[in-house]
């Protein structure tokens, strides 16, 4: 059995919902598949919990949820990207939260990775929005993997299912809500006649949405991941910049009932190619006229025609799907080496 070893960085949401899975599927998954796979190192902002024989995932959940990371015995003061460089491990999970105006800390920590020859997964959108072509080169120079299947649509698979399937594929638009927050609102608005910020409240209440919801309301998440889809599956070269961006704040009780007098909703989509995130009336019968927190991503294609994929676009565990799809797909590469 090979042994693998992973680094996480960023013990969030999304780091604590993958190691959760990992050690819910660790046996009946990854060591099937003839892999032993050892969490080396947890990075969190003040410190790393490390320990090069593999970390005790029970330990590190408990000390999480009790407050006390740096009360665990493996706890050294190394930070994230001295950890990167200096632990032992194949595979850096780049889990930390982004910030789309520097992108950092993800892009230093991908590149720290890349650079040290260590493969990449990460869930974190901004660094793959504004450093698609720097990143995505630097890993084929150094032969490594990135993967990202994370960064867009939780654990709908969309990038691996385009890779892996439907390459053959032009892809002439992509169009579709890709953002659960802001779903969720206009769902209740539509649903229930109640104002936007009664539903935004709602959300918060039952964490669905930030405390903070601008990134979600303003419709700059769904740029975010319409520009990550735009140059991962269509081939273009575009930024977050590029995007004409319109979010929900305006949308309001009464037109959303003159919407559902003449049978439409009102949904956020983003559509690549008008270059566009803006309110659209959408048929009540359209595929796209999901509720709640789904999302609903379309794809246009030369030989397969209109696919349309539909599902739980956020979530801890949703999301810690695709980021261990994403390295299974690169254990499956490591075994054929």
């Amino acid at each position: 059995m090979k042994t693998v070893k992973l680094i996480v960085v960023g013990f969030g949401t999304i780091g604590k919902g993958t190691l959760e899975v990992l050690r819910m599927k660790h046996r009946d998954l990854l060591e099937k598949q003839g892999f032993d796979v050892r969490v080396a190192a947890v990075c969190e902002i003040d410190g790393s919990i490390v320990n090069d024989k593999g970390i005790n995932i029970d330990s590190v959940l408990k000390a999480a949820s009790s407050g006390k990371l740096k009360e665990h015995p493996d706890w050294k003061n190394a930070k994230s990207l001295e950890a990167i460089e200096v632990v032992d491990a194949d595979i850096v999970l780049e889990l930390t939260p982004g910030d789309i105006k520097t992108g950092e800390p993800g892009i230093s920590h991908i590149k720290k990775a890349l650079e040290c020859g260590k493969h990449v997964v990460t869930s974190n959108k901004a660094p793959i929005a504004l450093r698609f072509q720097e990143l995505t080169g630097l890993a084929k120079k150094k032969g490594l993997k990135l993967r990202y299947e994370a960064t867009v649509g939780g654990a709908i698979p969309i990038i691996n299912l385009y890779r892996d399937n439907l390459e053959v594929n032009e892809v002439r638009s992509i169009y579709g809500i890709l953002n659960g927050t802001s779903n969720y609102i206009l769902t209740k608005m539509f649903e229930e006649d109640v104002s936007l910020q009664t539903a935004l409240k709602e959300a918060q209440e039952l964490g669905i949405a930030e405390r903070d919801p601008s990134y979600d309301i303003d419709g700059t998440d769904t740029a975010v991941k319409l520009v990550i889809l735009a140059n991962s599956i269509m081939g273009k070269r575009i930024s977050y910049k590029d995007i004409n961006v319109r979010g929900i704040q305006e949308i309001t009780t009464e037109s959303l009932e003159l919407a559902k007098k003449h049978g439409y909703v009102i949904k956020l989509v983003g559509d690549v190619n008008g270059m566009e995130v803006s309110p659209r009336l959408i048929p009540v019968n359209h595929p796209l006229n999901v509720s709640g927190t789904l999302n609903a991503i379309m794809l246009d294609m030369d030989i397969a025609g209109t696919l349309t994929l539909v599902g739980h676009g956020a979530g801890k565990i949703q999301t810690a799907s695709s980021v261990l799809a994403d390295v299974i797909d690169i254990l499956k590469d490591m075994k054929e080496l």
